[in-house]
């Protein structure tokens, strides 16, 4: 550890998406008991319940109450992020009684970097230059996730000019022998950067790219004046970054609620 989190930086290493800047479509709820983001697509990972504050009277009325926000818009699928500062205690197992299911990599670590990270040595890793690589960046963290590119080029552009335009976000890439083989994204706030994304193909990986992405967007955070980066990491990522000099600040379960 290097010293103690103020209650700042641990929320938002808990809660992420209450405290990013909302991108074109994203939609934010803010309320005494539950904080829901909504951004453009309907998967529960895109409806994210956080920074949940009930009581064994409230719970089932703030699940009423985010089914109505929901389903309003046509989304029958929603997340809860049960973190380390939700009440009551035993609101994982209260969720799970009332029909909600682990997620598929449902415990999360918030971390916070607040030092200098090791250098990834025979890797370039820089921001993107031009849309055509903001595209293979995509391409990569799609195939690192297992999941399907995106196919629609037009909105794809839309991403990247609002990225360039709003200079909120930015996108990284990590370069070995002229390939991109990794990519991942820096989103700007007032006291720290958060990290999302970071992603390296398989045939890439053990050469440092994760590693040289993490040291690219530290120094990006230091030159702006905010030396501070934040995360949320699973049971791959979590490990790795422990050893790149991270600390925990928070844990985060995560329930996955179907109610259509």
């Amino acid at each position: 550890m290097t010293g103690a989190v103020d209650e700042g930086l641990r929320s938002v290493a808990e809660n992420a998406n209450t405290h990013q800047p909302l991108a074109p479509g994203h939609e934010r709820i803010i309320t005494e008991r539950f904080i829901l983001w909504m951004g453009i697509r309907t998967e529960p990972a895109w409806n994210v319940v956080q920074r949940l504050r009930l009581t064994p009277a409230t719970i089932d009325a703030t699940i009423d109450h985010v089914h109505a926000i929901l389903v309003a818009r046509g989304r029958t699928e929603c997340s809860w992020e049960v973190g380390s500062s939700a009440t009551p205690a035993d609101l994982v197992e209260q969720l799970r009684r009332r029909g909600m299911a682990d997620d598929d990599d449902p415990d999360l670590v918030g971390m916070l970097l607040r030092r200098e990270p090791p250098a990834g040595e025979g890797v370039e890793a820089r921001p993107v230059r031009s849309f055509e690589e903001f595209q293979e960046a995509n391409a990569v963290a799609f195939a690192a996730f297992g999941s399907l590119p995106p196919t629609d080029e037009a909105r794809e552009r839309a991403r990247y000019e609002e990225e360039v335009s709003s200079g909120l976000k930015r996108t990284f890439v990590a370069v070995i022998d002229g390939r991109i083989v990794g990519a991942g994204t820096s989103t700007y706030l007032d006291r720290a950067v958060t990290l999302n994304g970071g992603s390296v193909l398989p045939d890439a990986r053990g050469r440092g790219a994760y590693r040289a992405l993490v040291r690219a967007r530290w120094e990006d955070a230091a030159a702006r004046g905010t030396p501070v980066l934040v995360t949320q990491a699973g049971r791959m990522s979590a490990p790795i970054l422990l050893r790149l000099g991270f600390e925990e600040a928070a844990r985060i379960h995560v329930l996955v609620d179907r109610f259509g």
